[in-house]
């Protein structure tokens, strides 16, 4: 059987792509399917780290939006949807043993513990409908990719353990639509709001854009900005520098998608 490409499940609800994803027939990136709704970066880590990276999440929420905890031990998000298992409705997870990716698996329920807290925080992902609902075209989704992501040298507020740099993602965009975007993006906070960064790379310490740290490449035309937003990658990056001795996240890209439509939290 060929398997499910993003462009042939785009008209499928959220329901009906996590039981997709669950049964293990799709195990590819999110950009462009949902149908408006929510979608949310996946950390899961021992009880013994939960609290520091909550306080992580408050005090860095452009990178780090916060929208749903499960209780220890529990694998269901209560706000974000009918039927969510956190183990299984991940398109693609990503292992880490000690800070370093140990490995992918659609599946986690035979790694799950008993005090696993699970964190779901918001995604840009979310926002690209609203965009794409204004007449913003995003070349990634135009051409079936996954969004570039950038580590940069903008610096996150510690936590305990937790520190680090923000990941970005970004778009290329002529000016004006980046102008418009800034503007419609702002209305969202919890999917990482407006840019933090429009213009020369360089300035927040990326060297090559056609050399994402995550993620694929896209071509910026000659009459285009690269845009960068704030990016749900970013506790990934500063959990790996951590090192605990075992988080699970979302693959890059790979995201959980709620019932919630993008404007509702």
């Amino acid at each position: 059987m060929t398997p499910a490409q993003p462009h042939d499940l785009a008209s499928l609800s959220p329901l009906e792509l996590r039981r997709l994803i669950r049964r293990g027939d799709y195990a590819g990136h999110t950009s462009g399917l949902g149908q408006r709704h929510l979608q949310a970066n996946i950390v899961i880590l021992q009880r013994s780290w939960a609290d520091e990276f909550l306080r992580f999440c408050v005090l860095n929420p452009r990178a780090c939006p916060l929208l749903d905890v499960t209780e220890p031990g529990s694998p269901h998000f209560h706000k974000l949807g009918v039927d969510i298992d956190v183990r299984s409705d991940v398109p693609l997870y990503r292992v880490y043993r000690r800070g370093q990716p140990h490995r992918e698996t659609s599946d986690i329920g035979e790694l799950w513990e008993a005090d696993f807290v699970a964190f779901a925080i918001g995604c840009p992902f979310s926002f690209e409908q609203a965009l794409q609902d204004e007449g913003i075209a995003l070349r990634h989704i135009e051409q079936g990719r996954n969004v570039a992501m950038y580590r940069t040298h903008l610096a996150n507020t510690p936590s305990g353990r937790l520190a680090g740099h923000m990941v970005v993602s970004m778009r290329p965009l002529k000016a004006a639509d980046a102008v418009r975007a800034s503007q419609i993006t702002g209305r969202f906070p919890l999917t990482h709001g407006a840019p933090v960064h429009i213009g020369d790379p360089a300035l927040i310490g990326i060297a090559d854009l056609q050399a994402p740290d995550y993620g694929e490449p896209v071509a910026l035309a000659a009459d285009e900005l690269p845009v960068f937003w704030a990016c749900g990658v970013t506790p990934q990056a500063v959990l790996a520098e951590a090192e605990p001795e075992l988080f699970i996240t979302h693959a890059p890209g790979c995201m959980l998608v709620s019932d919630l439509l993008y404007g509702q939290l």
